[in-house]
């Protein structure tokens, strides 16, 4: 039935993709990979009816190890899913036991070679580093097998404990030890060096890929492109306004069925707008383009964003770091400041 909601989303939000090609597609948020070979061939068929579909969009799919079989594999491949994201998250079957992972060390590479072999050349590998107890020399040799295996995309994110999850109460009560900032920061500039040196672009702060195998969604989630998102939970983006819809399915169901409103928004304000572009550009290889920001957010904003810059700098000289500079009329970020990101966004708000 959820299933039939999802479609039924579709059809009422098909008007608002009828204006331009739909380059890509994303099944994730959950394990879709659970959905039945019906269901996800119903799904796309309701999309390729409702929406504009551009010739050769990127398909992709989040699937976790242990559903990696041939039988699977290939109807994904028939079906059109031409991405994979996978959820490997380490090779080390210790640090999938302390993540209570379903899948095991095992099963991670059986199903990468499962995934070469079925014809996927295109697929994504999640790792997560700066758990408790992750050597750097265990980093290291999650990094050697990524790049052993071939993968052409990697994701890689620290491990955060999120308020309310089962993780952080135990770290409250001193069960776990807490995530160490230091081991983190460490195990990024390890993690950013070996994949410069393996030929990877670190196109966005957790994203890597080798020339010509970016994600078009990664990619346009960070350029601040418009996006549509159906089901619980999903976020809606049209560059004006942001749209959630309710997370609990039964909530979703209920509504989608009494023709009622299932989802809440909001209007971004230009000052919303100007900060989002700041904390989004930044994290990408690109950088801040300053005669975009001046185009759409005014000379005087451009000149008060650079007397902020160059304030932060001087307080970085002061220190004897570099964190970000300019460099062909955009602002950029050093590997060092990679690791504040977020902090040097809110400073030159």
């Amino acid at each position: 039935m959820l299933v039939e909601a999802i479609k039924q989303e579709i059809g009422q939000r098909s008007g608002e993709l009828r204006q331009q090609p739909v380059n890509t597609i994303y099944f994730g948020g959950g394990t879709p990979s659970l959905l039945t070979m019906d269901e996800l061939t119903g799904l796309l068929e309701r999309i390729r009816q409702e929406v504009n579909l551009a010739e050769g969009a990127e398909i992709s799919l989040e699937a976790n190890p242990d559903d990696l079989q041939p039988e699977l594999l290939s109807a994904w491949r028939e079906s059109g899913v031409n991405r994979l994201s996978i959820g490997i998250q380490s090779f080390h079957q210790s640090d999938l036991d302390w993540m209570n992972r379903a899948h095991t060390a095992v099963e991670a590479r059986l199903g990468l070679d499962l995934v070469r072999e079925a014809g996927f050349t295109n697929f994504s590998i999640d790792l997560i580093y700066g758990t408790p107890g992750l050597t750097d020399e265990a980093w290291v040799e999650n990094i050697r097998q990524a790049l052993a295996i071939g993968a052409p995309h990697l994701s890689c994110y620290a491990l955060t404990v999120e308020e309310k999850t089962a993780l952080a109460h135990m770290v409250k009560t001193a069960r776990i030890p807490d995530t160490d900032p230091e081991q983190q920061s460490r195990q990024f500039l390890i993690l950013m060096r070996a994949l410069r040196a393996a030929g990877y672009e670190q196109y966005e702060i957790s994203n890597f890929a080798l020339p010509g195998w970016r994600s078009r969604h990664n990619s346009s989630y960070w350029n601040g492109d418009p996006y549509l998102g159906v089901g619980p939970g999903a976020h809606s983006y049209d560059g004006r306004f942001r749209r959630w819809n309710v997370s609990n399915n039964a909530l979703y169901l209920k509504a989608i069925q009494a023709n009622e409103i299932f989802h809440e928004q909001e209007e971004l304000t230009i000052e919303n707008r100007r900060h989002e572009y700041i904390m989004t550009s930044l994290r990408t290889i690109e950088g801040l383009n300053l005669e975009y920001y001046k185009q759409v957010f005014g000379e005087r904003e451009l000149e008060s964003l650079l007397l902020r810059f160059g304030r932060y700098q001087e307080q970085m000289e002061r220190a004897g770091e570099l964190r970000l500079f300019q460099q062909d009329n955009r602002i950029l970020l050093t590997d060092e400041g990679r690791l504040f990101a977020d902090g040097i966004a809110a400073f030159l708000f």
